[in-house]
């Protein structure tokens, strides 16, 4: 099993699942910008923690979105198919296997 595993880039318009996970990047991109900047105008330790934990449920979320859209792709697609639905033309991406995709949920856990 190897270390990383490639995830198909976003089809040019992305499906819903795809926009939740982005949207949800996105937001702990700015929890995260806010975090610093409070971190390092000396705000108050409370409100620091609670900043550090909003940017670490909203990456949690955006990683169980794509391991769950991982996981209905291994368990949808035939196990014969090698490349993940979605991928850009002429790009060839080999699909996690259930095995890595459980590897995956646990780093979460």
């Amino acid at each position: 099993m190897s270390s990383t595993l490639d995830f198909p880039p976003p089809p040019h318009l992305p499906d819903a699942g795809s926009r939740r996970t982005i949207n949800r990047l996105k937001r702990a991109r700015g929890q995260l910008t806010a975090l610093i900047a409070a971190f390092e105008s000396g705000a108050d330790c409370r409100n620091v923690v609670t900043q550090l934990s909003a940017v670490r449920g909203a990456l949690d979320r955006a990683g169980f979105e794509l391991i769950s859209a991982a996981m209905r792709e291994c368990l949808t697609e035939p196990a014969d198919a090698p490349t993940a639905v979605g991928v850009q033309p002429g790009l060839v991406v080999q699909k996690p296997t259930l095995a890595e995709v459980r590897t995956l949920f646990l780093r979460l856990t």
